[in-house]
């Protein structure tokens, strides 16, 4: 059984303006992504802003998500590292918290081979006994991983169970599917291509979009499985443009600025991100308001 099906937010980690995390703004923003549908929580991913926490504000948030969202949706923790040793301690600590599931990025930087992914995913996954999640986006990683990786993975470890695809690699993602034979549930990384995903017979999709568009999100998967194709892809093709702006400069700036463009008040960046350009948040809220989830001043 998949960890979710449907759209599961990637949050983003509030702060104050000295930088600490806001557990108050953190509780809200839980609660309106669960009342508004939202199908799982993934804290402490790349839009969480978790390369720039310590260890202990990295365990300290997903304790939090945990038990605030007290079992109504599942949580998937972002546990990966480049070191495979820390990451198995952070996975570990993350399941004696209560994470429902993990999502563990390809190591980056080192370059491992294909061999030494699996080696890595398998210690990994040797030291916990919940559900995780490859998370392959070479983009920002610099390590692709082959369809054949993935799939032996997935089919040989138990508690390997699927992949968030952020490749935009449709051939790839095409091969691997057929190789799978069921094995990999399949979640899309890149909200431009839920649709193309779903078709391809993922699961759902890992959403930045979910931030400030959680309701909406929810549906272009849910007409999906109800069977009203056209309308999903009627759904997906309208947020296009916000989705553009939400990724014009690198995640999550933009759903930071959009967040507070809502008055979300869900603070700054930290550090090396930057705030939005002005003419780039200028062009994010006239979007925002053509998709109507922001008034005019």
């Amino acid at each position: 059984m998949a960890i979710f099906q449907g759209a599961g937010v990637a949050l983003i980690t509030p702060f104050h303006d000295n930088g600490d995390v806001n557990y108050d703004k953190l509780d809200e923003i839980l609660e309106e992504q669960i009342s508004e549908g939202t199908d799982a929580v993934i804290i402490c991913g790349t839009t969480g802003e978790s390369s720039t926490m310590s260890h202990k504000e990295h365990l300290d948030v997903i304790r939090f998500a945990c038990q605030q969202v007290k079992g109504r949706i599942p949580v998937i923790a972002g546990t990966g590292s480049n070191s495979t040793s820390e990451a198995v301690y952070m996975s570990s600590e993350a399941e004696s918290v209560g994470a429902d599931g993990l999502l563990l990025v390809t190591p980056y930087y080192n370059k491992a081979t294909q061999g030494g992914l699996i080696a890595h995913y398998r210690k990994i996954a040797e030291s916990v006994k919940i559900p995780i999640l490859l998370y392959h986006i070479p983009g920002r990683t610099g390590v692709t991983m082959t369809p054949e990786t993935m799939v032996t993975l997935c089919r040989d470890v138990p508690n390997i169970v699927g992949v968030k695809e952020a490749s935009g690699n449709f051939s790839s993602i095409a091969t691997m599917m057929n190789m799978a034979d069921g094995c990999i549930d399949l979640y899309s990384g890149n909200d431009d291509q839920i649709v193309p995903i779903l078709a391809m017979g993922g699961k759902g999709v890992i959403s930045v979009l979910s931030n400030i568009a959680p309701r909406r999100t929810h549906e272009i998967c849910a007409r999906f499985f109800a069977g009203d194709v056209a309308g999903s892809l009627q759904m997906q093709l309208d947020a296009i443009p916000v989705i553009n702006e939400l990724f014009r400069e690198v995640n999550p700036i933009p759903v930071k600025a959009a967040m507070n463009l809502m008055g979300r008040q869900v603070g700054p960046l930290r550090l090396p991100l930057t705030e939005m350009e002005p003419a780039h948040r200028e062009k994010l809220a006239q979007v925002m308001r053509d998709y109507g989830i922001l008034q005019d001043e």
